[in-house]
């Protein structure tokens, strides 16, 4: 893809040779210290964990054929040839979810301690927050991450999407506003996000459905994604009383081979279901003032993968 970011120096120039020894070394060092920040960029744009792979085997493809003597930030061009792949990926994506069998909801990651302890990094990948950011356009959803998440500059930010600085800050402001109405009311601690699922566990586990109306918020919403390979609800349930009797129901039909355990998804406490000992739902949930908002249940098995192995996150 031919692109021409405005500055001077670092130009994505088609390759007009091939690349010398140390070069090729340069470029691959470079790639290998940036690879876990290029992935969160991608997965923050895209929800999908297979489809950022896939946007940073295209961006090393790029950047293998660079001139590394004219770049002068390997960091900042790396993230700006992800950003557009990110970016031509989103597109196509949106295509694919129109056509999806149920809810979409975004892969979810098993993530390393670290994750959790970088308090904004946990909460912009967040499975409440990646569910705020599906309601972005493409580039409003780029602008807001490489700004919001990582910082950049509104002059880097325009090169990455291709627009100038005043139409990336008035983006910006859009998408803040639209996601400051939309993402919850308040940062939740990773206690009082295990403290609740603790609640919730407990509840489905001793078939209360006291203790779980107790832990539920009057509207909260079930949504579940099973792809059209698992059975799960086409559209989000919506109350307190619906969803604890359905997720009552559906849970202890299973109850003999059925056990739940914690796990840290996304940066925060989560559920991880297992039926018969094989690994069949990632449970995670959005807190408002203590009780649960949002249940999010995904069973796609195509969606687990990342479950199985932690994840590094980097901003």
């Amino acid at each position: 893809m031919r692109v021409t970011p405005t500055r001077t120096d670092e130009r994505e120039k088609p390759v007009t040779s091939e690349p010398s020894g140390r070069e090729r070394d340069g470029a691959t060092e470079a790639f290998v210290a940036h690879r876990n920040l290029l992935f969160t960029v991608a997965y923050e744009m895209l929800g999908s964990a297979a489809d950022a792979e896939d946007v940073l085997q295209e961006t090393w493809l790029r950047w293998a054929g660079v001139d590394l003597a004219e770049v002068r930030d390997r960091r900042a061009y790396l993230v700006r040839i992800t950003t557009r792949q990110a970016l031509n990926r989103l597109r196509t994506l949106g295509r694919r979810k129109e056509s999806y069998v149920g809810s979409w909801l975004p892969e979810p990651l098993l993530t390393t301690p670290d994750v959790a302890e970088d308090v904004e990094l946990a909460d912009s990948v967040s499975m409440a927050m990646m569910l705020v950011l599906e309601t972005l356009t493409p580039t409003e959803r780029a602008v807001f991450v490489l700004r919001e998440v990582f910082d950049l500059g509104y002059d880097e930010i325009a090169e990455a999407v291709e627009k100038s600085s005043a139409a990336v800050r008035q983006i910006a402001h859009r998408a803040r506003a639209h996601v400051a109405a939309r993402r919850p009311r308040g940062v939740v601690s990773a206690a009082e996000s295990r403290q609740a699922l603790e609640a919730f566990r407990r509840a489905v586990e001793t078939g209360d459905l006291q203790g779980l109306l107790d832990i539920l918020s009057p509207d909260v919403v079930l949504l579940g994604d099973g792809g059209g390979v698992k059975q799960a609800v086409l559209r989000p349930v919506t109350g307190r009383d619906k969803v604890a009797r359905l997720v009552l129901g559906g849970l202890l039909k299973h109850a003999a081979s059925l056990s739940l355990g914690p796990a840290q998804v996304n940066g925060y406490p989560a559920l991880v279901v297992h039926l018969d000992g094989a690994l069949d739902t990632v449970v995670a949930v959005r807190l408002d003032e203590g009780r649960i908002t949002g249940l999010y249940a995904v069973r796609n098995p195509e969606k687990l993968s990342h479950m199985r192995r932690e994840t590094a996150l980097r901003r």
